[in-house]
């Protein structure tokens, strides 16, 4: 009798487990299906709304309206160079905290990402703590997740959504937002905004050079056409501190001014880049290593005596009783590239060298 009821009670227990099972697995289905309708009902949004305006900055805007309005996100920005400069082209976060979010490129927690084309996601952990680009708006965002913008492999821009919870995008839907970043991608490739795409892949418009774009592209084929070639980067290691102590618009002077004193001093057959932010690449071929290294000693000299007066786009009075003289710091790199090897890899590891230099070394270093 006692063996027939445990006999009975292990026969439940199993079709209970089975049953449970194959509830769950119908559930999962359901929420797949329902994932690709969600996904599907984004896009047939975003069709329907972007259809009834006509410029690239009103459909931008729509997409980040539609998100924020049906998807109940707290704060969406969208970002966009526009060949000059960062410019927000939609948020719905004040306006005081737009000059943080315009520069996040410049945030050493986001360059991997830009580098990698991958969205990077960050959160604080409990309360009291800070996102690590935020400055004065302190509480303002506890999560936040960045997508960087890619156009047929130029980097344009960036999308990032900011939650006011911590771990707020844990558990979120990102085939939505997948579709929400392409959308974004696919008003950028229209006709309209085909110029400005040029011009960031040819030319910069502060030091008038062509970029890393130009460098691995065209730029490579004249390399290639030697054995061997010397690569040097050199990056403005002071510039962020110009940046802040005098103004932007002085960083800028400051970027015009050294690319101009090696456009003068460089023969013209050789490569000069715009590389990212205040780094800039040079390829040297046909010259030997000691020609070079003797070539951008003269260049540090020349560089590290220019001299910016202060061009101040601040209202902060008290930036103006600062030093009225911004004089620009470089730190060198140089190795060697050997045709048919991957240039952009050995550019990223003079770029890494560059990156993690300990904060002030001023010299030529070869790798």
């Amino acid at each position: 009798m006692i063996l027939g009821v445990i006999i009975l009670l292990v026969i439940i227990v199993i079709f209970l487990m089975v049953y449970n099972m194959s509830i769950h697995k119908k559930i999962q289905n359901f929420q797949n299906i329902n994932q690709k309708i969600t996904s599907l009902n984004v896009l047939q949004d975003f069709m329907n709304t972007i259809s009834e305006v006509t410029s690239v900055d009103e459909k931008i805007k729509k997409i980040n309206e539609i998100l924020i309005e049906r998807y109940h996100i707290k704060y969406s920005t969208i970002v966009i160079y526009n060949g000059t400069e960062y410019v927000v082209k939609a948020s719905n976060v004040e306006e005081k905290h737009w000059d943080t979010l315009r520069n996040l490129q410049n945030e050493e927690i986001f360059k991997d990402s830009i580098r990698t084309a991958t969205p990077k996601y960050i959160t604080i952990e409990k309360e009291g703590e800070r996102l690590p680009y935020q400055k004065m708006e302190f509480g303002r965002a506890k999560s936040a997740l960045f997508y960087p913008l890619y156009v047929e492999n130029v980097y344009i821009g960036y999308w990032i959504i900011e939650g006011n919870k911590p771990h707020e995008f844990d558990n979120i839907d990102t085939t939505v937002l997948e579709v929400v970043k392409n959308n974004i991608v696919s008003v950028l490739k229209t006709v309209e905004n085909q110029q400005v795409i040029e011009n960031i892949v040819r030319d910069d418009k502060f030091s008038n050079l062509k970029t890393a774009e130009y460098l691995y592209g065209e730029g490579k084929k004249v390399i290639d056409q030697y054995t061997t070639s010397t690569v040097c980067l050199f990056k403005i290691t002071n510039i962020e501190e110009i940046n802040e102590k005098f103004s932007r618009k002085t960083g800028n002077e400051i970027i015009t001014q050294v690319s101009n004193v090696v456009k003068e001093n460089l023969a013209d057959k050789y490569i000069f880049v715009r590389y990212m932010g205040p780094k800039f690449a040079i390829v040297f071929s046909g010259i030997d290593m000691e020609a070079v290294m003797n070539f951008m000693k003269i260049i540090k000299q020349k560089v590290e005596k220019i001299e910016v007066e202060l061009v101040d786009d601040s209202t902060d009075s008290t930036k103006k009783k600062e030093a009225k003289i911004a004089k620009p710091s470089l730190n060198i790199v140089i190795s060697t590239y050997y045709k048919g090897t991957a240039l952009e890899g050995l550019t990223k590891k003079l770029e890494e060298y560059l990156d993690e230099a300990p904060k002030g070394e001023n010299a030529i270093n070869y790798l």
